[in-house]
């Protein structure tokens, strides 16, 4: 599922093309993965612009001319892909909109999925249960401290609670756990305030460095784009099981908490 990279890398990317271009058309080829009829939806689409993206989470939000948001949840799965009509994905889309005689914004594999379109009062009452961004103004050490001490159950049980800290997933929780060189499964109430120290330094460059790569998503946004992947190679455990430790050398394990995956290496990450 895209986490916080991701759909940052979405946002930046998709600033530098479709903002204040008119919709020109919207198609929908799933009525499920929308929050309206869809004659309404498309009605209601159909000469607005886009004139801000943001993201919140998981979560893009586009802002209409006429105050109302569009949001984007993409879940497992799913990607967009800006284009046109002649270089369209050969995948099939679930919905598409056009954006002046150029973009298509192409959304695919939204079977868990949605673009809602809400009032700006429904859209901050649907992400209202969000915690706290860990890039946002109100974070800081001592914030991040406060989120997780006191807490009982596993550090990578607490990294993927979206109210608590919003934007990481199975992922960046497992990258954040090695550069702090703790267990996913290590308990919260065992951890000292080194570790905490070590933590909010973690989630900070693992963030910033996956975001700045271009987060992991495997197909790029438009043709030209060489950015979006580029942090899939820069994964030191996830999706690594098996594989050499390139800190120490371990073989690092594919373990289960929780129902989730997790990915360690048992010689430099420890489980106090």
């Amino acid at each position: 599922m895209p986490e916080l990279p991701e759909m940052e890398n979405y946002r930046i990317q998709l600033s530098k093309y479709i903002l204040d271009l008119p919709i020109t058309e919207v198609i929908v080829n799933r009525d499920k993965s929308i929050n309206l009829e869809v004659a309404d939806f498309i009605h209601e689409l159909n000469g607005r612009q886009v004139i801000f993206v943001e993201r919140r989470a998981k979560h893009l939000l586009f802002h209409l001319d006429n105050g109302r948001r569009l949001i984007l949840h993409l879940m497992l799965g799913g990607i967009i892909y800006l284009g046109n009509k002649n270089d369209r994905p050969s995948r099939n889309t679930q919905i598409e909109i056009s954006f002046g005689d150029e973009w298509v914004l192409y959304f695919i594999g939204l079977r868990l999925g949605h673009l809602h379109l809400l009032t700006a009062k429904e859209a901050e009452e649907s992400l209202a249960h969000l915690g706290i961004e860990p890039f946002g103004r109100k974070m800081n050490e001592s914030v991040f401290v406060s989120l997780l001490k006191g807490r009982r159950g596993s550090l990578k049980t607490a990294l993927v609670n979206q109210e608590i800290i919003a934007g990481i997933g199975n992922c960046y929780a497992d990258e954040i756990a090695y550069a702090a060189e703790l267990r996913p499964s290590v308990k919260l109430q065992s951890l000292q305030a080194e570790d905490f120290e070590r933590l909010y330094i973690a989630m900070r460059e693992v963030l910033s460095e996956a975001t700045e790569a271009g987060g992991y998503m495997e197909m790029p946004l438009t043709k030209d784009d060489t950015l979006t992947g580029g942090a899939n190679d820069l994964c030191r455990v996830y999706d690594r099981g098996g594989e050499v430790c390139p800190r120490c050398g371990d073989t690092i394990v594919k373990s289960e908490l929780n129902g989730r995956k997790a990915f360690y290496s048992p010689g430099c990450q420890h489980d106090r």
